[in-house]
């Protein structure tokens, strides 16, 4: 996701034909789609729409529904927001990254109810939420992931070793977090070292990068599936599968621009971000 220019990377990157094994359906029509969370509770797919530059405060952001078949249910389920990426579900609650404010949507209606002001954020990404119910987003150029609990912002960790934390996954004791990488360059986000994924203690605080997969690309979202860890690479369109012992490979390949994706448990939602599109791939096509 975060391009500020997206026609930079257009402009030097091949186009790479999506994949087709696996791939379920393409849903389209919308406008520069970022995240694409799985909604258990009411079997749906909320989808974020940027709409313009993921840096500026415009209000034309706005989130969307999306059926399991991959049919638009409501286009513009909840208007009022900036630029919105990620989100994650605690409670009856939907928490929205936009820029330096997180976002909060009552799940039954679609209204925006609240937001929460995040000081010191710069540019907020991915987000997640444990078992417990409280809510972690990464600040992507501030090195940092803030914790939410209820409605207050706190400083969880803010470390270099997170190198542009982008995407977010909470799974038991510790959050999966997938970097972009180091020294940015922000003009069209190309990086001087690629990210890779690391794993943060929820009690300690421990920052530890997983074996074999370091600086191997400027990561985007991640999803935990049984023992597999899924990663995009905004700059490529790649989809990544990582096990420990293993080194990351590619399951699927987009054009440039696939961003924050979603999972079941069964099937991955990929946001193609430059083509207006959601991809539903199936699980065990590409565990294969």
């Amino acid at each position: 996701m975060k391009t500020i220019i997206t026609s930079v990377f257009l402009a030097t990157i091949s186009i790479t034909p999506a994949a087709q094994a696996g791939e379920l359906w393409p849903a389209s029509g919308f406008q520069q789609p970022e995240s694409a969370l799985f909604d258990v509770a009411n079997n749906r797919i909320i989808v974020s729409n940027i709409v313009g530059n993921p840096g500026e405060a415009d209000g034309n952001g706005y989130l969307s529904v999306l059926s399991l078949d991959g049919k638009i249910v409501s286009r513009h389920w909840t208007d009022g927001m900036d630029a919105p990426k990620g989100s994650a579900i605690s409670g009856s609650k939907l928490y929205v990254a936009d820029i330096t404010k997180v976002r909060i949507v009552d799940l039954a209606s679609g209204k925006l109810v609240s937001t929460i002001d995040v000081p010191g954020a710069v540019f907020l990404n991915d987000v997640t939420s444990d078992a417990s119910g409280k809510v972690y987003v990464t600040d992507m150029l501030a090195d940092a992931i803030y914790r939410i609990d209820g409605d207050r912002p706190e400083l969880f960790v803010k470390d270099a070793v997170l190198a542009s934390p982008n995407g977010i996954f909470a799974e038991g004791g510790r959050l999966i977090v997938a970097s972009w990488g180091k020294g940015i360059n922000v003009t069209d986000f190309s990086t001087a070292v690629p990210g890779g994924l690391l794993s943060v203690d929820l009690a300690s605080k421990a920052i530890t990068p997983l074996p074999g997969a370091q600086n191997f690309a400027d990561l985007d979202g991640v999803v935990a599936i049984g023992d597999s860890i899924y990663a995009t690479a905004y700059m490529t369109g790649t989809l990544y599968r990582y096990k420990v012992g293993g080194a990351p490979e590619v399951v699927a390949q987009f054009k440039p621009g696939s961003a924050d994706i979603g999972t079941d448990g069964t099937r991955i939602f990929v946001p193609l971000m430059n083509e207006g599109e959601i991809a539903a791939l199936n699980f065990d096509a590409t565990s294969q």
